[in-house]
């Protein structure tokens, strides 16, 4: 079976510096991480290990000049810095999607009507779990 048509989007991602970059990952990680309230829950969310999660974060935190979580026995928190952070992030990403909205639209018309099935095994990512 042919996968039909949907709208295409930018994935953006912003060197931050040569160790570190903030794309759609990262930005879904602490946007999972202010819902559910810790990094396990938010990793769970996210379909990945808690190490794979902290060591997401922690590449952040390296690059940035405050943390972006704070965490405690009760759990973690986007500190200012990471609320900024993904704030910002988020607006950069609609801008940039309204930026080249018509050359997208035109890209989706050069498109087949009907798009080859990945091949077994190449579905993308897992759907994410609620958090618990």
């Amino acid at each position: 079976m042919a996968e039909h048509r949907h709208q295409r989007s930018l994935k953006l991602r912003i060197r931050l510096c040569s160790f570190a970059a903030l794309g759609p990952g990262k930005a879904d990680l602490l946007a999972a991480i202010d819902r559910c309230g810790s990094i396990t829950a938010a990793a769970k969310d996210q379909g990945m290990s808690y190490r794979r999660a902290w060591l997401l974060i922690d590449e952040l935190n390296r690059a940035l000049k405050q943390p972006v979580l704070a965490t405690s026995v009760a759990g973690a928190t986007l500190t200012a810095t990471g609320r900024e952070v993904l704030d910002l992030y988020r607006a950069i990403e609609i801008k940039a999607q309204a930026a080249v909205a018509c050359e997208l639209a035109r890209m989706e018309q050069l498109l087949a009507d009907e798009l080859p099935q990945a091949p077994e095994g190449c579905t993308g990512k897992k759907s994410p779990a609620p958090c618990s």
